[in-house]
């Protein structure tokens, strides 16, 4: 007698997804976190940019918490190619941040402050484009997720990082921008103690 196939359940097919965004997210941190060890290799030669740096420890907790958050996923009762893609495409944006953060070549620079000054254009628009797939992201996870978790606490959130991140696209400052790190970092921070500290 024939057997019917197997027809991959929901959960079987988040496992199978996860195992190329998770692989995506571990090369983030992996830059990242070398990239932190320069300083500590070479203190006389790498000179520590506290706005630099501070983007840093925001984006290294952003990646951490999104694979904690996205374990929401697993209840998602089915599931698309065009999902998988966008998936995979919101894990790239963070390796690409990463990439920013810390270039391959540093020699045409003179210390991260000037690297970052001149190339903080492509890393507020690589931000904001992360903040607004986020955006994407949740809603994907359903109706009932968002009610139970958000409330108007997230549209909130969103809605001052995506503006903080224009303006500092558009305006200049870098005490604006130092000001705009300190304040994201905070906001990540609550925002996972407050909501995220527990999956349940």
């Amino acid at each position: 007698m024939n057997e019917l196939p197997h027809v991959p359940s929901s959960g079987e097919i988040f496992t199978h997804i996860r195992i190329i965004v998770g692989m995506v997210l571990g090369l983030s941190v992996s830059r990242l976190i070398i990239g932190l060890t320069r300083f500590v290799q070479h203190p006389g030669r790498e000179k520590i940019y506290l706005l630099h740096i501070g983007w840093v420890l925001f984006l290294l907790l952003f990646i951490i918490h999104f694979w904690w958050f996205e374990f929401a996923l697993a209840h998602r009762p089915n599931w698309s190619f065009a999902i998988y893609f966008f998936l995979i495409f919101y894990a790239s944006l963070f390796a690409a941040l990463s990439a920013v953060l810390f270039p391959d070549r540093m020699g045409e620079y003179q210390g991260f402050g000037d690297y970052f000054q001149k190339r903080s254009r492509s890393f507020y628009v690589l931000l904001l484009v992360l903040l607004v797939v986020d955006v994407i992201d949740t809603l994907i996870k359903g109706g009932d997720y968002y009610a139970a978790h958000y409330g108007w606490y997230y549209p909130v959130r969103q809605a001052v990082l995506i503006a903080g991140t224009i303006l500092a696209l558009v305006w200049r400052s870098e005490r604006y921008q130092a000001g705009f790190v300190v304040f994201a970092l905070l906001f990540q921070v609550i925002w996972i103690v407050s909501l995220f500290e527990v999956i349940d």
